[in-house]
């Protein structure tokens, strides 16, 4: 079942654009994707929307919350349209594969940091680096 774009815009006040649309379609497809791959996936559809248009679409889904941005260390911005549940990722130190992971213990935020320093903590990222299942069976035929 598709998810309701159209309705996802209008309910944080966004205005229904095909450009909009393609970027939602386009993560909802294909998860964890980068800046480049998202150009490219919508021009497949939209071959006169222009880089600018995507960016300025990244950064308007982001900022309305339908779009997380996640950039682990040492790799490009990553994006995805699974927000609102604070879930973690692994990502292959071998070929940058990314996956979600649930949270593990505890509620939101999952993890309950040993001293605040009087923050109120509203989320934590977590990251798990490791090597994907692809990539691991690669090393072992090698």
């Amino acid at each position: 079942m598709r998810t309701d774009f159209e309705a996802q815009l209008r309910a944080v006040s966004l205005r229904v654009t095909r450009p909009r649309l393609a970027v939602l379609t386009a993560l909802h497809d294909h998860p964890h994707v980068d800046t480049e791959t998202m150009i490219a996936l919508v021009r497949d559809q939209h071959p006169t929307v222009s880089h600018q248009a995507v960016y300025d679409v990244l950064r308007a889904l982001t900022d309305a919350g339908l779009v997380r941005r996640i950039q682990p260390a040492g790799a490009n911005a990553r994006y995805e349209s699974r927000v609102g549940d604070n879930h973690h990722h692994v990502v292959c130190r071998s070929c940058g594969a990314i996956a979600d992971v649930d949270c593990a213990v505890g509620h939101a935020p999952c993890l309950t940091g040993s001293d605040d320093h009087g923050y109120v903590i509203d989320e934590a990222e977590v990251v798990f680096w490791g090597t994907c299942p692809d990539c691991a069976a690669a090393r072992t035929t090698q």
